[in-house]
């Protein structure tokens, strides 16, 4: 079964052997947080596509060069990761600008946010920024909404509590 190509791996490879040439595959694998083979697998595609080249300083230890073009690899990686970035960035604040616009309507002052991550980040820094209070659910009064983050999604909504 093939692997399909991540360009975010493929960024942090070239990063992590641009500062560190001695590095194994064992330690890139451990970098992004998959297997040895799967390590293997990147640093054979990057190979193959000319970003990198890799020499032999001992029997069993080699030394991974970046090379120029690899640099310009990294640079356009880089550029595409910071454009998704901060079009995500755009979306989830938009999001949660609308919820909590809807939420200030409705004359709620404080919100409880349900979710984790750089989503959840983002709707708390929007809050902090349009005076809305975030809460945690078990300093929340009673109907306090929930801002909830589901990946790239943000609503908002009332809980009726019995």
């Amino acid at each position: 079964m093939p692997i399909d190509a991540n360009p975010v791996h493929e960024l942090k490879i070239l990063e992590h052997i641009e500062t560190n040439p001695d590095t194994t595959q064992a330690d890139i694998a451990t970098q992004l947080g998959v297997a040895v083979g799967t390590a293997n697998w990147y640093v054979k595609r990057l190979l193959t596509k000319g970003y990198i080249k890799v020499t032999h300083l001992q029997r069993r230890r080699l030394r991974y060069l970046i090379t120029p073009k690899g640099i310009a690899e990294k640079s356009r990686l880089t550029v595409e990761y910071m454009r998704i970035s901060l079009e995500l960035y755009r979306n989830i604040r938009e999001q949660s600008l609308v919820a909590l616009r809807q939420a200030r309507r409705a004359g709620y002052t404080q919100v409880v946010i349900e979710g984790d991550g750089d989503a959840a980040d983002i709707c708390r820094l929007t809050c902090v920024e349009h005076g809305v209070t975030v809460v945690t659910e078990q300093r929340a009064a009673p109907g306090t909404p929930t801002v909830v983050i589901d990946g790239e999604r943000v609503t908002w909504g009332v809980e009726q509590k019995a």
